[in-house]
């Protein structure tokens, strides 16, 4: 008879759990696995990354190599039509210093990518550092006027 005590679920295998501490038959008795003494083999002890035991850790000992420029990237704001589109009305000029005028941006500011997500209804001006090639060809086609600022 089916009761809730003996419900298995069969859609996936279940992985048995190993037990420890169940005597010497086990496989996993006495120390169940963590050696004999040291701070492994107390509870409460965390192994931390890196740690050999005390003596000097390996990545410390390995010589720093290469060079990436990842620490002096500039990232861009970027910024899709649909939000320009919401935000400006016809015959306005957006860039850097519109954006931040209305909100939209804030802090130090390298450049704008205008992406081509949404559509573009009203006649405006765009200067931006970067277009993705989907806003262009929507702006080409809306025939609006579009420039690149460094």
């Amino acid at each position: 008879m089916r009761t809730l005590g003996n419900l298995t679920d069969e859609t996936r295998s279940r992985r048995q759990v190993k037990r420890v501490g169940r005597g010497p038959g086990s496989g996993k008795g006495k120390t169940c696995g963590r050696g004999e003494k040291g701070a492994g083999s107390r509870s409460g002890y965390k192994r931390r990354w890196g740690y050999e035991g005390g003596q000097f850790r390996m990545f410390m000992k390995l010589p720093i190599r290469g060079f990436s420029n990842v620490r002096f990237r500039k990232e861009l704001h970027s910024i899709n039509l649909c939000q320009i589109d919401a935000m400006f009305n016809d015959n306005e000029v957006v860039n850097l210093d519109t954006l931040r005028q209305k909100g939209f941006l804030s802090g130090v500011s390298y450049g704008l990518k205008i992406l081509g997500d949404g559509e573009i209804t009203k006649k405006i001006t765009i200067q931006a550092s970067e277009y993705s090639k989907s806003a262009m060809e929507k702006l080409q086609k809306a025939k609006i006027e579009c420039s690149i600022v460094e």
